[in-house]
């Protein structure tokens, strides 16, 4: 016998067990990104490498350890796709989309990282994320967080989940900002672990960070970022936490929240839960005012995030909000004999045009009433209509409640479209 062959690992199978928790948050994102004037774009799986490199940084631990690389026929590098604000601009910049515009774009789709798989973390996962271009006011920035907050309601999860917002000024004030840190860091090496010491020299912002206590406590003493900001940095943080003040949104500000992507400046934020553990960061995301430039753009203003929904479902499941979602079946329809067999197929159709939402399952195979019933419970549905003979002579059904203890209802042929209209 050959060996059975199995998944990549860290690629992950969805099961039809879990598929209709996938479908129920995709479908909540599509919608509120629609509600708030998002349009869709798809980009391609597969970049040209430079793009990510020149976007990312080519000395973030994403370019150096963990993108999917390789040379086509060719000879070019190619990259599947480490995330997914790089390829938007790319195809804005591409299409003429972002110069003296606005543009307001949505994407979903699987993105890749050779990181060490653990739970809420894989090596193929995907993202749904949101992009605003040509608006450099903070309304934009709190519109979109607004946005969020209004996912984590839709979706039962406000009371599980903290938003977090820091800061990082202009370009200019950062980079003032790095040479500062790097200075008190380099004065301390010693009692720095050693990503950090790497770290120190490459993307010196992402030691503030570090999950490392010794570290932390290194850094309370440190340059602060805020004293390094102009007024037209503060004015605008200030104005984006007063609308959501105003909004009832309420926040966490992190002087220490830096986002691991060298394009961020100005603010960031993330949406994070203790709920799972290690991995709580299930959004984040932030203001991009230089990438389009950066790509072979024109400068232009942007801001957006992207959440993981392996992490939101995962969530979901793990609280036990998933348990009223419908599952892949409403109705299994069970029958007995051939001419019920006959009628039976004949009438889903029926329901079917009349329901076009109803999701109804007919048994296939033969079987007696026992064994049907068990592939109806088994099924996920709620409803069970049955045929026999003695239904098909009375044009009538039975309709049996597989999730509660209720008594059996029948119902004439004609009026079982009316109450499948009701189940939805």
């Amino acid at each position: 016998m050959s060996k059975a062959i199995q998944a990549i690992r860290g690629m992950n199978d969805c099961l039809p067990s879990e598929t209709h928790i996938w479908q129920m948050v995709e479908s909540v994102l599509r919608r509120v990104a629609s509600n708030y004037g998002f349009a869709e774009i798809r980009m391609p799986i597969v970049e040209s490498t430079a793009l990510f490199k020149r976007s990312i940084g080519e000395v973030t631990d994403i370019v150096e350890k963990e993108m999917y690389t390789f040379d086509d026929r060719n000879g070019d590098s190619l990259t599947l796709r480490p995330e997914g604000t790089a390829s938007c601009v790319r195809a804005g910049n591409q299409h003429g989309l972002l110069y003296n515009q606005e543009q307001r774009l949505w994407y979903m789709g699987p993105m890749f990282r050779h990181e060490r798989p653990q739970k809420g973390r894989y090596r193929q996962f995907h993202q749904f994320g949101i992009e605003a271009f040509g608006i450099a006011t903070p309304d934009i920035d709190a519109e979109i967080i607004m946005l969020c907050a209004r996912l984590w309601r839709e979706l039962g999860l406000s009371d599980v989940v903290t938003l977090e917002l820091n800061t990082l000024g202009s370009n200019a004030e950062r980079a003032d900002y790095r040479e500062a840190l790097v200075a008190y860091l380099t004065i301390h090496q010693a009692q720095l672990d050693e990503d950090s010491q790497r770290r120190m020299h490459t993307n010196p912002l992402r030691v503030l960070d570090s999950k490392n206590p010794d570290v932390q406590a290194l850094l309370e003493q440190a340059p602060k970022l805020i004293d390094y900001l102009g007024d037209e940095s503060k004015q605008h943080f200030e104005m984006l936490c007063q609308q959501l003040q105003h909004v009832g949104i309420a926040y966490v500000v992190n002087d220490r929240l830096v986002r691991g992507l060298d394009y961020y400046n100005r603010t960031v934020f993330e949406w994070v839960t203790s709920s799972l553990g290690a991995q709580g960061t299930i959004c984040a995301g932030g203001r991009y005012d230089g990438l389009v430039e950066q790509l072979g753009g024109k400068a232009t203003p942007a801001f957006g995030f992207a959440l993981g929904i392996e992490r939101l479902v995962l969530l979901l499941t793990s609280l036990d909000k998933a348990n009223d979602l419908r599952g892949p079946v409403d109705v299994y329809v069970a029958m007995l004999g051939e001419q019920a067999s006959l009628v039976a197929n004949q009438l889903a159709e029926q329901w079917r045009d009349a329901v076009p939402s109803i999701r109804l399952q007919c048994h296939c195979g033969g079987g007696n009433f026992k064994k049907q019933m068990k592939r109806a419970d088994k099924s996920g549905a709620k409803f069970a209509i049955i045929f026999g003979e003695d239904e098909v002579a009375q044009q009538q059904v039975t309709l049996k409640n597989l999730r509660v203890q209720e008594q059996q209802l029948t119902l004439p042929f004609t009026d079982v479209a009316a109450f499948l209209q009701q189940l939805i």
